[in-house]
């Protein structure tokens, strides 16, 4: 039986095992090395000391002979010095280098007495747990002098656990790849933070330290920030530049002191700012103490001139240069700062101009405490007058909570609006005091039904929340004379929908009445005339608003919007408990758009192909294609972070239910993008609501792609003399194509429930339209200009009788089953003789202009502003090819577009009515 082979594990832990005996014996056989080695070098060296003092007493005998022989020879005694010498100094020489060698041992003797092991490394995914184990590593591959060759199979014993198993797969993955084995630190380091790094550590990391700022914070937690970031990215930035950001991040007074100085390293800087922010702090609580003091009137005998003040005034503040530069450094906030000598905003103390009026008077006197001389007035009254501005800090935002609480038992005046009743023209309406309100309003209805004129509102504005419609504009107003009891009044009010009651009064309203409000007993007191009146709010509404004896103002209605006032589960369940009857209402909204009819000739391809007209798309991910759309970034460009869209009740239940359906599809999941934009809702046209993305930010980095988009004029050329058309609409054409792999988080949007990210190409994207006019293309190839346009997601085949015309829907139609392309039934029309396209009715007759804009360009009122010509050149520019010399008749109007203040003149106003009445007819056509 052969011997089994050993497996890796086995093979790790047997090289350890040697690794670590080799290491302690050679450890034991140094240490005896050196402590034999000591011994001799202290043996010899007491020998040479005492060799030492010898000579020093006598000299050898050889020196005596020469010494007393006068018939010696010189030269020979010189040689025999000379080779005494030699000899002496070699012996120096080599107990120099043996002292050496003694330091040298004891110099490395401390490293003996203890041990370091390079810590185990078990795969942990904690970038700042894996960076310190790299940089510790690094540290002891240095200090003990690892060679290059050792250093990887030395740290790789120190793995276990995940980082082993990565270890392994890895080499495995390389030898059956036929790659060369990884036998560099470097190469290993690279592969180790490609696998235990996220993939967006190093632009995290990036963005963070781009906007890193001090803030409240003090200097040394900024800069312990800032050098934690800066030790774990890679040196792509010189000292000037990170010196530069540094500075950037910290408050703006420490900024302008640091502009006096030229710092050569962070570090510099760092301690530069240290001193400035204790010399502001220091500065700021001199000026507090100061502020604290309480003026003390003296008499005008002890001012002096106002010479010997400026004087006095330069001397003190000469003799503290440092806060001057601190002080003049200061940007200018003209709503926070308040001068300590004449009470105003917008400057400070030092730089009053009133400043002669105040001083501070220094005397060669015992007093320790400074007097200050009195404000100058002509006011002889001692009353004081006490002007209380509101508080400032954070401010206390309330919302609405959606919920109807049930009924207290406290009083009613508590939480009710001031409600009453008042008589327009002779009948009985409701009325409401709110201070809230930025304006007087009417229903429109009570506008209505009382007969009361109207006229254009000089200033009309947008209208947002009232009767919980989303948004209204504000175009009428009316002269409204109404009565309560004995005060009569008139008040101009705006006409708007509103369910709440019939006259609202509002601010305008109590300014001009200067109406005084208590607030617990809910009344409003104004003196009108010689008398004062109390307007007294009604305890119960009234069941309607009575007209006359036998007709009423129909009783305002609440809409069906109104469900925003919900009760919560627990008082609907007590509810139910006190309730004998209780009924329920369950609505479903449906559309009363219906599908238009398919033509006999049509239906058998249609059945043939009904799975193209889908219902809805399939819950599941569209086919991987050859064109995907990418987003390919501007490089170290700055990732955008917008906060989600405030939302009302209703738009928030919209947006949730489209997210959790497009959860349930797979076309969206929830995601960790560095990025994020806000998502929206637009109505479409049927009523419903899609949601979109509002990725300008993200647009804004993004690398456009010329693909060019086809031009209308060309399109409507190719269709030729055709006389029977088919137009296919695409089902949420964008949802079709998928995002390429990898680009996923760059199409993350927020709401209040999460962040979540696209898998397949949303709206309002750049380069969208480019990516699904080269699908379409692609797909379609082969037809277009044949018998096929396409225009993005609408798809016109034309024919000229009707049996090519179902052939030439029958193989557009496999192509779409084929590509996994869907279509909307409700949008499709099949075998019509004319069509609208693009906003042309195409026939065989040739292009005819949609009546439905010729109606709109001859409804259109006089302009304005330079933005209403526009809107109307440019809808009038969409048919230009039905007029003859447009832009000679236009030229005017053109002329208005020019420049920045707007000017009607006679001409502009002749070619306006000109494009109106003679421009253009439904029957125009074009051939």
């Amino acid at each position: 039986m052969a011997p089994r082979k050993p497996t890796s594990e086995e093979q790790q832990e047997e090289l350890r095992q040697m690794l670590e005996t080799f290491t302690s014996g050679l450890h034991d056989a140094l240490l005896h090395a050196v402590e034999r080695a000591l011994t001799t070098v202290l043996q010899n060296q007491q020998h040479d000391r005492r060799g030492h003092q010898q000579q020093q007493h006598y000299d050898t005998p050889e020196d005596e002979g020469l010494a007393e022989n006068l018939f010696a020879d010189p030269i020979a005694e010189n040689q025999h010095r000379h080779d005494i010498h030699r000899d002496n100094q070699g012996e120096h020489t080599r107990q120099d280098t043996r002292l050496d060698t003694v330091r040298n041992n004891s110099a490395s003797r401390w490293e003996t007495g203890f041990r370091l092991d390079i810590p185990e490394f078990s795969g942990s995914l904690n970038p700042e747990e894996f960076i310190d184990w790299l940089h510790m590593v690094e540290e002891l591959l240095e200090f003990k002098q690892v060679p290059d060759e050792m250093r990887v199979a030395l740290v790789a014993t120190r793995f276990k656990s995940r980082a082993m198993a990565w270890w392994q797969q890895l080499k495995e993955s390389r030898r059956r790849a036929n790659k060369d084995r990884i036998d560099s630190w470097e190469q290993m380091k690279k592969h180790m933070r490609r696998s235990f790094l996220p993939f967006n550590y190093e632009r995290t990391l990036y963005n963070k330290l781009q906007n890193l700022r001090q803030g409240t914070r003090t200097v040394d937690d900024y800069a312990s920030d800032f050098f934690h970031m800066t030790a774990r990215m890679p040196s792509i930035e010189s000292e000037d530049q990170l010196i530069s950001r540094f500075i950037g991040g910290l408050r703006s007074q420490l900024q302008v002191a640091l502009q006096q100085f030229n710092p050569v390293s962070v570090s510099e800087v760092h301690q530069r700012a240290i001193a400035m922010e204790t010399q502001l702090r220091s500065t700021w609580s001199a000026s507090s103490a100061r502020s604290r003091f309480t003026p003390q009137a003296i008499g005008d005998a002890s001012l002096g001139s106002p010479s010997d003040l400026a004087a006095t005034r330069s001397e003190v503040t000469k003799s503290n240069p440092i806060t001057e530069t601190i002080a003049n450094s200061r940007p200018a906030r003209p709503n926070a700062l308040r001068c300590f000598s004449c009470g105003e905003r917008g400057h400070i103390q030092t730089s009053c101009p009133r400043n002669n009026k105040r001083g501070l008077l220094l005397q060669e006197t015992d007093e320790l405490e400074p007097r200050f001389d009195e404000y100058d007035s002509d006011s002889k009254d001692d009353t004081i007058e006490e002007v209380i501005h509101g508080d400032t800090g954070l401010n206390l935002v309330l919302r609405r909570n959606c919920l109807l609480p049930r009924a207290s038992q406290e009083s009613w005046l508590r939480s009710t609006l001031f409600r009453s009743t008042c008589t327009i023209n002779g009948k009985i309406c409701k009325l409401i005091i709110d201070s809230g309100s930025c304006t007087n309003v009417i229903a429109k209805d009570a506008v209505v039904k009382l007969g009361l004129k109207t006229t254009p509102h000089p200033s009309p504005y947008p209208l947002a929340w009232l009767n919980n419609n989303t948004e209204m504009r504000v175009t009428q107003q009316v002269m409204v004379a109404f009565s309560i009891g004995n005060y009569k009044d008139s008040v101009c009010c705006d006409v708007v929908p509103m369910d709440a009651c019939h006259l609202l009064l509002g601010r305008p309203w109590q300014f001009d009445r200067d109406a005084t409000h208590k607030g617990r007993t809910n009344t409003y007191s104004f003196v009108m005339g010689d008398r004062t009146i109390t307007l007294l709010p009604s305890k119960e509404q009234p069941e309607s608003c009575v007209l006359s004896q036998h007709e009423s103002i129909t009783k305002p209605k609440v809409s069906s919007s109104q469900s925003l006032l919900l009760l919560p589960k627990a008082a609907f369940e007590t509810e139910l408990k006190t309730s004998d009857v209780v009924w329920a209402l369950i609505s479903s909204p449906t559309t009363s758009e219906a599908s238009p009819s398919i033509p006999e000739a049509f239906q058998p391809l249609f059945d043939q192909f009904a799975d193209v007209f889908p219902d809805d798309l399939p819950r599941e991910l569209p086919p991987l294609r050859d064109i995907q759309h990418h987003i390919d970034l501007v490089p170290n460009a700055v990732l955008p972070n917008r906060p989600h869209y405030r939302m009302s009740p209703q738009e928030h239940d919209e947006l949730r239910r489209q997210v959790e359906e497009l959860l349930h599809k797979g076309h969206i999941r929830e995601s960790l993008s560095p990025t994020a934009v806000p998502a929206l809702l637009i109505p479409k046209k049927d009523g419903s609501w899609r949601m979109c993305v509002d990725s300008r930010a993200i647009n804004k980095i993004t690398v456009r792609y010329r693909f060019p988009i086809p031009r209308l004029d060309d399109l409507l050329d190719q269709i030729g003399r055709a006389s029977i058309f088919t137009k296919l609409d695409l089902k949420s054409g964008y949802h079709q194509i998928r995002i390429r792999p990898g680009d996923e988080w760059k199409t993350a949007f927020k709401t209040r429930e999460g962040l979540f990210e696209w898998m397949v190409m949303p709206f309002g994207l750049s380069n969208a339209p480019s990516t699904f006019m080269r699908v379409m293309n692609q797909a379609l190839r082969p037809f277009i200009g044949k018998f096929v346009v396409v225009y993005f997601d609408d798809i016109l085949i034309f024919s000229a009788d009707l049996q090519s015309h179902l052939q030439h829907l029958a193989e557009v139609l496999h192509v779409l089953r084929r590509d996994k392309l869907f279509a909307a039934r409700k949008k499709c029309l099949f075998g019509a003789s004319q069509v609208l396209f693009l906003g042309y009715i195409i026939s065989d007759k040739g292009l005819q202009v949609d009546p439905s804009k010729v109606e709109a360009i001859k409804s259109w009122p006089t302009p304005r502003s330079i933005t209403e010509v526009r809107s109307f050149h440019g809808l009038a520019s969409f048919y230009r090819r039905f007029v003859h010399h447009f832009s000679d008749i236009t030229a005017p109007l053109t002329d208005c577009m020019k420049g920045s203040s707007f000017k009607w003149t006679p001409e502009a106003a002749l070619a306006f009515e000109t494009i109106k009445q003679t421009g253009f007819s439904s029957n125009s056509s074009f051939t």
